[in-house]
């Protein structure tokens, strides 16, 4: 094909055509823009906003709910005004050029599409993701509209090809994700220094909540102080008030057969008005009538799967923050207070009763750590900044009899996870101290 006559190269087909072009980029360039803007905006964001009155930004979170949909209305588009932009500019471009037209036509619009109508759109639309949503939403919200049935054909044979391979498309997993999504941003937030350690522990344990359960916490039945509620009432007051725990369970016969829960407040105040009663008689004695199941609450029995979310809401409920946790033979395992959830988000919470635990974690002059094995590695993972996996086992001393496959005697040593274990310290088949250093 020879090119054309100079002489008819700017008629009114040629500037038609090249204004076609022009248009068809900046609607490429809107399509682009507006997928950007759409996907990449916050939807937390976008909801403040609309909130606040914002028209925009509400019509943006309604065109988001269904990114499937969204995302093929905007591919469709775009893809059509680019492959026909690029139709005309060969159709032009070899009418001026002759056959040497069409390769000249791709470099052309190659650079412009590039330029035009992905990298300038975009990178406004990511400067600015929430504002430029809300002005792109009311024009594409009309093409969605439009395009509804060819994109509803287009995403049928999609997901028939894509469960041709055994791929299942779940348009409502964006939901599941916000979660994960929150603990993301914080986490990068602290590595970027945006968010200070504390206030990443804090929000992290509060995401957690609903993810673990009692048992992962809980005081295990063998640190449990309990009261033998068949002992006279005086030695029972005598051992609660020696106890730095306000509420102490009471057995019978043996110590996992906990018939009540007794409150040392309580305790004191009937036996005080006890003694009133007797009058002159007010001594020791008055007391060894004195009735400890009459003062005691029934005990509070949850299983050990309850998660920390919903035993909380159910501490509040029931307005009690003390509960002994069974497994599903119903025997005793632990106990769990409102305050040991309550320390997985603020970290411990200590007063002038509480023992000291600053002997669990210790730096040693060589950089190692001196770990009590019962401290949880979740606890350990908070106090180092560490990511020891905590899901076969609570304690340290638990994961390294997981990772060993043993019960370790003193002065063992393991390697796994990126640290040196050093079981420095066994008590009977439980390991008690170990020392630990990052590899």
């Amino acid at each position: 094909m020879t090119p054309a006559d100079p002489g008819t190269m700017l008629d009114t087909a040629f500037w038609i055509s090249a204004g076609a072009i022009v248009l068809l980029l900046v609607l490429s360039g809107f399509f682009s823009g507006s997928e950007t803007a759409l996907t990449a905006a916050s939807r937390g964001k976008l909801r403040a906003k609309a909130d606040k009155g914002d028209k925009g930004a509400e019509r943006a979170l309604q065109i988001t709910e269904d990114n499937e949909r969204l995302i093929g209305s905007v591919l469709l588009g775009n893809n059509f005004v680019n492959i026909l932009a690029s139709a005309l500019a060969t159709a032009l471009f070899t009418r001026l050029f002759g056959d040497s037209g069409v390769a000249l036509a791709t470099l052309v619009m190659t650079l412009l599409v590039l330029i035009f109508a992905e990298v300038l759109p975009k990178t406004y639309a990511i400067t600015r993701p929430e504002n430029a949503a809300g002005w792109v939403s009311a024009p594409i919200r009309i093409i969605i509209l439009v395009l509804a049935p060819v994109v509803s054909v287009v995403r049928a044979l999609v997901r028939l090809i894509l469960r041709a391979f055994g791929v299942q498309t779940d348009p409502d997993s964006h939901i599941l994700a916000v979660r994960e999504e929150i603990m993301g941003a914080i986490t990068l937030g602290h590595h970027e220094g945006a968010v200070e350690k504390e206030d990443r522990d804090r929000l992290l344990g509060a995401l957690d909540l609903g993810e673990r359960t009692v048992e992962e916490i809980m005081l295990h039945r063998s640190q449990i102080e309990v009261i033998n509620a068949g002992l006279p009432a005086r030695e029972v007051l005598e051992q609660a008030l020696a106890s730095p725990h306000t509420r102490l369970p009471l057995y019978r016969d043996e110590p996992e057969n906990i018939v009540g829960l007794i409150h040392a407040k309580d305790l004191s105040r009937a036996m005080y008005e006890a003694g009133q009663a007797a009058g002159d008689a007010f001594r020791v004695e008055a007391f060894d009538n004195f009735d400890i199941m009459g003062v005691a609450m029934e005990p509070y029995f949850i299983p050990e799967t309850t998660t920390l979310d919903s035993q909380m809401r159910e501490f509040l409920k029931r307005h009690t923050h003390f509960a002994l946790v069974v497994d599903e033979y119903g025997s005793l395992q632990g106990l769990i207070t409102l305050e040991d959830i309550l320390e997985e988000i603020v970290g411990e919470i200590t007063d002038e009763f509480d023992t000291s635990d600053a002997g669990d974690l210790k730096l040693l002059s060589d950089g190692a750590y001196s770990v009590d094995g019962g401290m949880t590695i979740r606890d350990l993972n908070r106090a180092n900044d560490w990511s020891l996996p905590d899901e076969e086992a609570n304690t340290i001393a638990g994961l390294v009899i997981h990772e060993a496959q043993t019960i370790p005697a003193e002065g063992q040593v393991f390697s796994f996870h990126g640290f040196r274990f050093e079981v420095t310290k066994r008590t009977e088949n439980r390991i008690s101290r170990l020392k630990i250093r990052r590899l």
